[in-house]
């Protein structure tokens, strides 16, 4: 029961860790904006 207690935390701990991976928003200074270039073709 102990070990399979054990395993359920490691499980939780490793899906707590995976779900706080990647970017979640805007977490970096945007660029101004800039008028896009006019294509001429």
């Amino acid at each position: 029961m102990k070990r399979l207690f054990a395993a359920f935390i490691a499980i939780v701990a490793v899906s707590t860790l995976l779900a706080g991976c990647g970017q979640k928003g805007p977490l970096y200074l945007p660029e101004e904006s800039q008028p896009a270039p006019a294509q001429t073709e």
